[in-house]
């Protein structure tokens, strides 16, 4: 049933119809796992919060190919409402960037079955978190092997999603998940980290390294101050020396290499910097995304730079164009729409 409580406490109006002509594909061939193990058909559950199973009870075969609940998703989204989809937080409806596919088949797989980091950014997390013991630790366990014997059985092309609620190379979690992923063909692999750990972890796993489509980096700053004020636990001495790696990588496996920057009070300053950092590096792409309120920050206001009242929004607006007639080449244009 549709829990009509979660969709108030996010603030979404199921009754609405936003009217979009585009079929987004997320909720037809994606499927994220939390922590938990609650199932959600979207690539964050934020964006669409109902859950659609949990694998600590069913399987993944058994929660995408029943669940009702998952059918009842996507007819919002083939009758063009969207109306369990939060506009406020999905950065595809609020950039007009909507994506558009017809794919019936599971072809991303999206894992946030640990939050262990090594860092404790503000933007992120109140504390350092790691599991290496304990409940936590053994559900992630669980789930990572309920997870690859999915795969095993999987033989259509899939893309593996690895990151966004801790660091992949970081967590013993995630380290157990790549050291047993089945060696098939048909899998490649997604990664988002901060990359401080990646040159001592990555040759553990040689498979899921060749096989990656892309290796995402999250760097907030793009001078030793600003980086290591807001990724605490980080030293820019070591994310350059790993982005280096990262750029000999890539030349060696051909992997689409992105750098995500969160912007905010601290660092909207340095954008055109970041921008140069990736054109040294070899960055395919610079992503820009605003930063969220995830109850982590003493004063969110104080950090929202977006907000028209803030005392140095002007300023920001000021950057912003700088940003825009750099014109790089590795900055698209749906990124710049979400810093509008």
């Amino acid at each position: 049933m549709i829990n009509k409580r979660l969709f108030e406490h996010y603030n979404i109006d199921i009754g609405k119809n936003l009217g979009i002509a585009k079929r987004c594909p997320r909720p037809f061939d994606t499927v994220l796992i939390d922590k938990m193990g609650s199932c959600y058909a979207c690539e964050c559950q934020s964006w669409l919060p109902q859950s659609i199973g949990n694998l600590q009870i069913k399987s993944l075969h058994e929660i995408i190919s029943q669940s009702d609940l998952r059918k009842h998703l996507q007819s919002s989204i083939t009758d063009g409402t969207y109306r369990y989809c939060n506009e406020h937080q999905c950065s595809y409806i609020k950039s007009n960037a909507v994506l558009h596919g017809q794919s019936d088949r599971i072809q991303h797989l999206r894992l946030a079955i640990d939050d262990s980091c090594n860092l404790r950014c503000p933007s992120c997390r109140k504390s350092l978190i790691f599991h290496k013991e304990g409940s936590a630790y053994n559900l992630g366990i669980k789930l990572a092997d309920k997870i690859n014997d999915w795969l095993y059985d999987y033989a259509h092309p899939i893309q593996v999603h690895i990151g966004s609620d801790g660091d992949p190379f970081a967590s013993h979690v995630y380290r157990h998940f790549m050291d047993q992923t089945p060696e098939r063909d048909n899998i490649k692999y997604s990664i988002l980290t901060n990359a401080l750990m990646l040159k001592d972890f990555a040759p553990r796993v040689p498979y899921v390294i060749r096989n990656l489509n892309e290796l995402g980096v999250s760097i907030d700053g793009a001078t030793k101050d600003t980086y290591e004020k807001l990724r605490l636990g980080g030293r820019w001495e070591k994310i350059n020396e790993n982005l280096q790696y990262i750029s000999e990588l890539k030349d060696k496996h051909g992997f689409r290499f992105i750098m995500h920057y969160v912007v905010q009070k601290d660092n909207y300053h340095e954008m055109e910097d970041i921008v140069m950092l990736g054109e040294k590096y070899n960055a395919d792409r610079v992503w820009f995304s605003r930063i969220q309120d995830w109850n982590t920050w003493g004063n969110f206001s104080e950090h929202n730079i977006f907000d028209v009242q803030h005392p140095q929004h002007s300023d920001y607006r000021i950057q912003l164009d700088k940003l825009v007639k750099l014109n790089s080449k590795i900055v698209e244009e749906a990124t710049l729409r979400q810093l509008h």
